[in-house]
């Protein structure tokens, strides 16, 4: 059985789920004699010189055919797989050749599903040549059951609850059975570019490097985003072979005239973001079975077992390319959820629902800009979750405040995570000529935070949103330190040291400091090296976490005050952090005893220092060092 086109346009979207409904059932009992062929035709009976047609959308939303002719078959192209070799004259493929959305397109060949237009053989292809996945894998993929309590597709439902040793093997499987979008690293040191070149790496392994064949890349079709901002997507999205395409689209509005269903050869939209800024992967549906489908054939991202929004597409347009053309569109409705990213196919359900989270951003300060709320869905995932919140703030920084003028600007965040008391983060800077590039919103500390929350090792969890204020300020508040003074360059054990800060505004007088610095009396007869430094400069001494909670408030204490001067000097001896805990400072036998004899895991020793923390109304630029003697007593 087969998409009869002949169907009226408003019947098709139920006509096509009542069929593929049937399929599902029929195809698993044997035929007797006399019966109708079987709706799919094997490897083995595909010959070269066989035609057919293929289905995929062109504009709108309807499917259209196009004429295949078979060119042969290559055997094993990949773990069990083959790939068939077909030519696609069309009028319109005739110019695009390969185009990236029609990866999915089902492929008929004697009258039964062949299989999903997937692969083309190089950048600069000159004639409509496409490597086809066979629809066998496809169909065992559709039919490949999702592991029971997998956590993302039921964020609604209460916290699971574990125990410590329940808790990676549960972390593990119950977010996915693919670490393909996992970070590798120690809780607590996330970071958002060397996720990416993680993932990078794994996507990488065993092939060459100039491949002959490659997927038909998803074109991720872009919303709402800036031209600056692109580079950031490419950097971040690039590595999941995702193709960045400026398209339109966004909101959640819903086409009136879309179908209700999935089709065969209809538009297959993956929802990464939605709103003011949208991302969409673009492909085709290949079979619809009941109330799930199979498309793309060939991964998004390998990703397993995984949860995210899809949607019914929209073709506004297929670009023609010499390096390679491209469907352009939108979300016309959205439906169900991406539940399996595997080598043959994706696979969608549209009962399921994926998690997302709201995160809007309010701007402030930048009088006369035409938008100044920001209100985006964002879909929760281990590795795109950041990324998009990364991507979505330079956007925004662009469309709003991109001028060339000093700048002072500051972005806080409150983040609420179900289950946690909510907490409150704060970037901030001051641009000399403008707002920094898009890029530099990949170390923010809310995009650092998504990071840690859905790649911690502890807890499944939800981000329940994100709200952001971002404040600018055109000028310069700012101050530099100009010297350091000694006030006396010897001082009594135990005695206060002095010294004369000079700070230098951008415009208008010098401002002098005073700050006084207690020197212990251990320090007798030595002399000490003190550093003046901004206060975001100034880590401090933080334990590794043990828990999700640990975690939460570690990312609140990344740096001392931000707009303060801290002057500080090293101190004998060492802290430690050990279970959570910190002692800043302990002598060198404490340490020895606290070192476990019958296990590798032991304190963490830390250089330790003294801080003086000054308040100030500015952030500071700069830094300086001053040196003071202890006297030495005569007893």
């Amino acid at each position: 059985m087969r998409n009869d086109l002949a169907v009226r346009k408003e019947s098709l979207p139920a006509f096509a789920l009542a069929i593929g409904t049937l399929v599902g059932i029929g195809s698993s009992i044997p035929l007797a004699h006399g019966d109708a062929k079987p709706m799919t035709i094997s490897i083995d009976e595909i010959k070269e010189g066989m035609k057919g047609y293929g289905l995929t959308v062109f504009k709108g939303t309807d499917p259209e055919r196009f004429d295949v002719e078979v060119i042969g078959v290559l055997k094993n192209f990949r773990p069990g797989q083959e790939l068939i070799l077909v030519k696609t004259p069309h009028p319109r493929l005739n110019v695009t050749k390969n185009v990236r959305g029609m990866s999915g397109s089902p492929i008929y060949l004697d009258g039964r599903l062949a299989g999903a237009y997937a692969y083309s053989w190089s950048t600069f292809q000159i004639e409509p040549v496409a490597g086809v996945t066979p629809i066998k894998p496809m169909l065992t993929e559709l039919r490949r059951p999702i592991p029971p309590g997998f956590w993302p597709l039921e964020s609604n439902a209460p916290l699971p609850k574990t125990t410590s040793r329940e808790r990676v093997s549960l972390n593990t499987e119950a977010r996915g059975d693919n670490r393909t979008t996992a970070y590798r690293g120690e809780p607590g040191a996330y970071d958002l570019e060397k996720h990416a070149e993680q993932i990078r790496e794994r996507m990488s392994v065993g092939l060459d490097p100039a491949p002959a064949v490659v997927p038909a890349k998803t074109p991720l079709l872009l919303a709402g985003m800036s031209d600056r901002s692109l580079a950031i997507v490419s950097k971040l999205f690039g590595p999941l072979g995702l193709e960045p395409v400026q398209a339109g689209g966004g909101g959640n509005q819903i086409d009136p005239n879309a179908p209700l269903h999935y089709v065969n050869g209809g538009g297959l939209g993956i929802q990464m973001a939605r709103g003011d800024v949208s991302f969409m992967g673009l492909g085709t549906v290949t079979y619809v079975e009941g109330t799930k489908l199979c498309g793309f054939g060939h991964p998004m991202m390998e990703a397993g077992v995984t949860a995210l929004p899809a949607a019914i597409g929209k073709v506004l347009w297929i670009f023609a390319s010499d390096q390679h053309s491209s469907k352009i569109g939108d979300a016309a409705r959205p439906l169900g959820a991406l539940v399996q990213d595997r080598q043959s196919a994706v696979i969608v359900d549209e009962t399921r629902t994926a998690p997302t989270f709201p995160f809007t951003i309010t701007v402030r300060g930048a009088e006369g800009a035409p938008k100044k709320d920001w209100n985006i869905e964002v879909a929760e995932e281990r590795f795109m979750s950041a990324s998009l919140v990364a991507s979505v703030l330079g956007s925004v920084v662009d469309a709003t405040v991109n001028e060339k003028r000093d700048v002072t600007w500051r972005l806080v965040s409150k983040l609420s995570v179900r289950g946690h008391a909510p907490i409150e983060l704060e970037d901030f800077g001051v641009a000399l000529g403008g707002m920094p590039d898009a890029g530099e919103f990949a170390h923010s500390k809310i995009g650092r935070a998504i990071g840690e929350v859905l790649n911690n090792p502890w807890e499944l969890t939800h981000v329940d949103k994100i709200e952001s204020v971002l404040t600018v300020d055109y000028t310069r508040d700012l101050l530099r330190v100009r010297g350091v003074d000694v006030v006396e360059p010897v001082v009594e054990p135990g005695q206060t040291a002095r010294f004369r800060v000079h700070l230098a505004p951008f415009a208008g007088p010098e401002i002098t400091k005073i700050v006084d610095v207690k020197l212990p009396d251990e320090l007798e007869g030595k002399e000490v090296d003190l550093e003046v430094l901004p206060g975001y400069q100034v880590m401090p001494e933080l334990a590794a976490p043990q828990t999700l909670e640990d975690l939460l408030v570690n990312s609140t204490r990344q740096s001392v005050l931000p707009k303060s001067l801290v002057v500080q000097y090293r101190i004998r001896g060492q802290g430690v952090s050990f279970k959570g805990h910190v002692a800043d400072r302990l002598p060198s036998f404490a340490l020895d005893a606290l070192r476990p004899a019958t296990s590798d895991t032991g304190p963490e020793a830390f250089a330790s220092y003294a801080r003086v923390i000054v308040p100030l109304d500015r952030y500071i630029e700069g830094s300086d060092r001053a040196r003071v003697k202890v006297r030495k007593l005569v007893r």
